[in-house]
């Protein structure tokens, strides 16, 4: 077994119990949300705690959170969530973006106005070893992106930052990807290159497509699918985002299947109250009361299933 680091601490790996290995608690812009919204921290940490306990009492033990630089990643206001659930949080460390890189690393690194090292792999390292800024919460996951923009400059720095960052410390990666254009695939050719172990890679977002010949080429290297929109309906419906995850199961890559919502507490991005209305299934409950019995009823073992849930995420950090 192995140590994994959560925001309360370290658990052992299994212990994780079954886990949900992409899920948000705030997705948020901060400098917004200083200067334009009106925020409550005490009700938002408390309606926060709340959605993750239910979540707990649904038989959920774990969410790996992967909200990083260019998601308002904020360790101590997550510390304030966590106190106040039963369920275990683990953060990640990395950068969020389809295109550029932050303009905080515009002019140092490699072939840069400045030169030296590249300095997004320094803070990666810091997150995963010492602790996130001074809250000494540590980072357990790396986490970049890559969209229908494909593999731009600044997509592939901070790539291959993360991936530096993985082959030094053993940390495993999530990867935001489009199905649609097939950008697992250069993520996995980019991530090796860099001497990242593809077993510790979770190809994000691979459940919003049903082409079963890329899902198996990205398992068959050897990285777990996210089958982590569950709920964002208006991607792929909720039936064939079902019936993927049992033709996987079918032929036999249960043990390459993660699943998730990609779901938040709050997300900025929208109106508030607009994601009920448009998305009902978009929360943290749809897996546990509507996905679990569908797989069930398809013909999904229970033995599958908790080889999905807790297993496969237990293997991840191991």
């Amino acid at each position: 077994m192995t140590d994994v680091q959560t925001v309360k601490g370290v658990v052992d790996s299994g212990d994780l119990g079954a886990t949900l290995v992409h899920e948000h608690v705030f997705v948020l812009g901060e400098e917004y949300r200083v200067n334009y919204s009106e925020w409550d921290e005490d009700a938002r940490v408390a309606d926060a705690s709340r959605q993750l306990q239910e979540l707990k009492e649904l038989g959920i033990d774990t969410i790996l959170d992967p909200t990083v630089l260019g998601l308002g990643r904020y360790i101590p206001r997550i510390q304030k969530v966590a106190e106040g659930t039963d369920l275990n949080i683990v953060v990640a460390t990395g950068v969020y973006t389809y295109d550029d890189v932050p303009f905080q690393f515009h002019y140092t690194g490699p072939k840069t106005l400045f030169g030296g090292p590249e300095p997004m792999t320094e803070l990666f390292l810091k997150d995963l070893r010492e602790g996130i800024a001074d809250t000494g919460v540590r980072a357990a996951f790396l986490k970049c992106a890559i969209e229908e923009k494909g593999l731009t400059p600044g997509v592939e720095r901070v790539m291959r930052a993360v991936g530096a960052a993985s082959a030094e410390t053993s940390a495993p990666v999530t990867v935001h990807t489009h199905a649609g254009s097939e950008s697992g695939l250069v993520a996995q050719r980019v991530l090796a290159e860099e001497g990242v172990d593809l077993g510790r890679v979770v190809i994000g977002h691979s459940g919003d497509s049903t082409d079963l010949d890329y899902l198996c080429k990205l398992a068959d290297a050897g990285s777990y699918l996210g089958m982590d929109r569950f709920g964002i309906d208006v991607l792929l419906p909720f039936e064939q985002r079902v019936d993927t995850i049992v033709e996987l199961c079918r032929r036999g890559y249960a043990e390459k299947v993660v699943i998730a919502h990609d779901a938040s507490c709050l997300i900025d991005w929208f109106p508030e109250g607009l994601i009920p209305q448009a998305q009902p299934n978009w929360n943290f409950r749809h897996i546990s009361e509507d996905v679990l019995p569908a797989l069930r009823e398809r013909g999904v073992s229970d033995a599958d299933i908790h080889t999905i849930l807790v297993d496969n995420p237990r293997r991840y950090f191991e």
